[in-house]
């Protein structure tokens, strides 16, 4: 397993299904922290997780505060547009956790007011939309810390 990438709270189904698949071809473990705003029944889910959800290494998560409990030395990076750090500017490791928020909010400021230090963000140019199709910011940030990792095990 190279990453976790980890969806607080997530709300639309297909963003998760494409995330899961992602997942899935980068061998990185997606962790779902609850309230998710679908079933993971949903056919929009496994329409865009498409035959890859059986093969996703899945954890779901009571509650934000039970998986830092359950990971407590492990390293968590935040993805938020409230953030100066870029992306790109972190030294990621095998193993690390990469939060991503809800996609109508982000983070709320009690999960990545934990630690701003590792909050980090995908550069965007000045406007008045909000920001990135989660999937894809999703896949922007795991590609990056993939890269640094070395593509381990890729092909």
């Amino acid at each position: 397993m190279n990453l976790n990438i980890v969806l607080f709270q997530p709300e639309i189904p297909q963003n998760t299904g494409n995330i899961g698949r992602t997942c899935v071809l980068t061998d990185c473990k997606l962790h779902l922290v609850k309230p998710l705003g679908f079933s993971l029944e949903e056919k929009q889910l496994k329409r865009a997780g498409l035959d890859y959800w059986p093969y996703l290494e899945l954890e779901i998560h009571e509650s934000y505060e039970a998986l830092r409990e359950k990971y407590k030395d492990s390293t968590f990076y935040f993805s938020t547009t409230k953030s100066s750090k870029f992306y790109s500017e972190v030294e990621y490791k095998e193993g690390d956790f990469i939060v991503f928020g809800r996609e109508s909010s982000g983070l709320p400021d009690s999960v990545r007011g934990s630690d701003p230090e590792r909050c980090i963000k995908v550069p965007m140019i000045n406007s008045s939309t909000r920001s990135l199709n989660l999937s894809n910011t999703v896949a922007v940030v795991t590609y990056e810390a993939l890269r640094q990792i070395g593509f381990k095990d890729m092909k």
